[in-house]
C-alpha cells in the first residue's frame, strides 16, 4: 500500500509507485524521476506560485512536481505524452480537484486553444515543468511562439542548455537560442540540481531557470518574422563574419551588396563582426533597418 502522506517525489514512495505498476523509464521520451522532494518544492517556490496562478505542466511523469504545483497554484493542466502513466497519475493525484491531465505531445497541441478551454482567464498563466532533455529547446521555442502571454516559464533542463539559454554577447555559447528567449523574456539561472537527484540518473547535472515576461520591451521588432530569419541567418557560420552570413541570407547581387552596406552603416554595426558579439537590441535594430530597405 502506498502511504499518500508521503510525497510522491520521495525515493521510497516512486520506487514504490514504479514497482507497483511495472513501469521502467522510457529513454526515448528522455524520461528521468526527479526524487529529491526539497528540490521539487524549491522549483515551485521558483515560479512564487499562488491562488492567483493556473499552471502548464508539460510531463508530468508520476505527478511528483505536479503534486508540489497542485498545493500552491490555482489550477493545474498537465501534458503526457506516455499513455502508461495516465493511470499512475489517476492515482497518485486522485486527491487533487485541481489538477487536470491530458494525453498530448506539446509539440503537436495547439497551446492556445488548450489554455482557453481549461482556464478560466482570469488567472496568470505560468508554465512550470522538468523537460525532457532531447527536446528541451523546440518546447522552449513552441512555448514562446504559441501566442499564449505566459507570465513567468519555470523549467528544469541540462545545464547545458541553460547556460546557452543566459548567455551574453560575446560568449562562445551565445546564440540564436539565447537571443530568442531573451528577446521576450528575461532569464534567471536559479539552481543547479545534481544528476543524483534522478533516477535514473542523467549522465549530466541540471539547472532550474526562470523566465519572467518583459513587461516593457522597449526593443521591439517591426516585423518579428523578419527578427527570427535575420538572427538564425547571421549564426548560420558562427566562424563567418556577420557581413557574409547576411550576403547568404539575403543574395549576393550588386544591389544586395549596396543596400546592406547602408543598412549597417546606418546602425553602426562593423560589417566584419561575428554575430555573437552582437546583442538583442542590435539585431532589433539590424532587422528594423533591414525592413525599412526597399532593396532588401
Amino acid at each position: 500500500m502506498i502511504n499518500k502522506q508521503v510525497p510522491i517525489g520521495d525515493p521510497g514512495r516512486t520506487h514504490a509507485i514504479l514497482a507497483k505498476y511495472g513501469l521502467t523509464s522510457k529513454k526515448s521520451l528522455g524520461q528521468n524521476f526527479l526524487t529529491a522532494p526539497t528540490i521539487l518544492q524549491d522549483i515551485a517556490q521558483t515560479a512564487n506560485l499562488s491562488s492567483a496562478d493556473d499552471v502548464l505542466e508539460i510531463g508530468p511523469g508520476i505527478g511528483s512536481l505536479t503534486e508540489q504545483l497542485a498545493q500552491n497554484a490555482h489550477q493545474v493542466l498537465a501534458l503526457e505524452i506516455d499513455q502508461r502513466l495516465l493511470p499512475v497519475l489517476k492515482e497518485t493525484l486522485a486527491t487533487y480537484t485541481n489538477v487536470k491531465v491530458l494525453n498530448q505531445d506539446v509539440l503537436k497541441s495547439d497551446l492556445a486553444t488548450l489554455i482557453r478551454q481549461n482556464f478560466d482567464g482570469q488567472h496568470a498563466i505560468k508554465v512550470v515543468a522538468n523537460l525532457p532533455y532531447y527536446i528541451t529547446t523546440p518546447i522552449l521555442l513552441r512555448l514562446l511562439e504559441s501566442g499564449v502571454a505566459f507570465s513567468q516559464i519555470v523549467v528544469m533542463m541540462q545545464r547545458e542548455v541553460a547556460d546557452r539559454v543566459a548567455a551574453a554577447p560575446g560568449s562562445k555559447i551565445y546564440g540564436s537560442l539565447s537571443i530568442a528567449i531573451q528577446y521576450q523574456m528575461a532569464v534567471k539561472l536559479a539552481l543547479t540540481v545534481p544528476k543524483t537527484a534522478f533516477m535514473p540518473q542523467p549522465k549530466v547535472d541540471s539547472a532550474i531557470v526562470s523566465l519572467t515576461r518583459r513587461q516593457n520591451k522597449i526593443n521591439i521588432a517591426a516585423d518579428e518574422q523578419l527578427f527570427t530569419r535575420v538572427v538564425k541567418g547571421s549564426f548560420a557560420q558562427r566562424r563567418k563574419s556577420l557581413w557574409n552570413n547576411l550576403l547568404a541570407l539575403f543574395g549576393k547581387t550588386a544591389a544586395t551588396k549596396e543596400a546592406l552596406t547602408a543598412v549597417l552603416k546606418q546602425v553602426d554595426i562593423d560589417p566584419g563582426v561575428r554575430a555573437e558579439r552582437l546583442s538583442v537590441t542590435d539585431f532589433v535594430r539590424l532587422t528594423n533597418a533591414i525592413g525599412d530597405n526597399p532593396n532588401l
